[in-house]
C-alpha cells in the first residue's frame, strides 16, 4: 500500500470580494484517480479546489481555494506521502492587487496586471526525496508531446499525463502517459474512471512496486 496525494479541481484568484479568475476544471479526473487508487488498496489524500462533486468517502479531503493555499497544503502533506498525482488545474496567474471592495464599472477600459503563481507540482519536485515520485498532468493545445515532456523534465516528474481541452468538465478523457525518456507508455480513452484505472495500474507497476523493491535491497 502506498500513501498517495492527489491534487484536484481548479483554484481561484480573487480580483475583489466577488470576482475571481479560474478555469472550468470539474475535479472529475481527480475523483476518478482517488477511486481507482483506493480500489487498489492505497491510502489517498486529496487537496481540492472548489468543485461541485463528492469525493470518495474513504479519502481524506483537504479543501482550498487559491493556488497558494493548494501549494501550502501540499508542502504540509507531501513529505508524509509516497507520491503525488497532480490532476488539479491551479490558476497560473494572480492579480498584483486585490481590491478590498467591489470594483465599480466606470465606462473606461479596465487594466488588470497579473503575475504567475508558484507551480504546485514543480515545487514538490524540488523537495521530493529519492523514494518519492511525481505524476504530472499536461493539458496542451499545440506541440502537445514536446510541451508535456518539457513539463515532465522541468517539474522533476517520473510520468506526465497528456490530455487536451476536451477533457475539461467532461465525463470522458483521452490520454497519453509519457515517461522521462519521452516514450508513450500508456494510451487510453474512455470514461475518466476507466482512464484513471489504467493510470493507477501503470503507477503501481512502474513507480510503487519499483520503489518498494529498491527499499528492500
Amino acid at each position: 500500500m502506498a500513501k498517495i496525494l492527489i491534487t484536484s479541481g481548479p483554484t481561484r484568484q480573487y480580483l475583489d470580494p466577488v470576482r475571481f479568475l479560474t478555469n472550468a476544471s470539474s475535479g472529475q479526473m481527480g475523483a476518478a484517480l482517488a477511486q481507482a487508487a483506493l480500489a487498489s488498496g492505497h491510502a489517498v489524500t486529496i487537496v481540492t479546489g472548489p468543485v461541485h462533486l463528492d469525493y470518495p468517502s474513504a479519502a481524506t479531503v483537504v479543501h482550498v481555494v487559491t493556488t497558494q493555499e493548494m501549494l501550502e497544503a501540499c508542502y504540509r502533506l507531501f513529505p508524509d506521502c509516497d507520491g503525488l498525482i497532480g490532476a488539479a488545474a491551479p490558476c497560473d496567474y494572480r492579480p498584483t492587487n486585490v481590491a478590498a471592495t467591489k470594483i465599480k464599472k466606470t465606462g473606461e477600459p479596465f487594466n488588470l496586471e497579473l503575475v504567475e503563481t508558484d507551480d504546485v507540482v514543480a515545487s514538490m519536485g524540488r523537495i521530493k526525496t529519492p523514494h518519492q515520485w511525481l505524476v504530472g498532468f499536461a493539458l496542451e493545445t499545440d506541440d502537445a508531446r514536446y510541451r508535456a515532456l518539457t513539463k515532465l523534465q522541468q517539474k522533476c516528474c517520473e510520468l506526465v499525463v497528456l490530455n487536451g481541452p476536451s477533457a475539461i468538465d467532461s465525463k470522458d478523457n483521452a490520454v497519453e502517459v509519457i515517461n522521462s525518456q519521452g516514450d508513450v507508455v500508456l494510451s487510453h480513452s474512455g470514461t475518466k474512471l476507466e482512464v484513471a484505472q489504467h493510470i493507477i495500474k501503470l503507477v503501481d507497476a512502474q513507480l510503487i512496486l519499483g520503489n518498494q523493491a529498491n527499499l528492500l535491497r
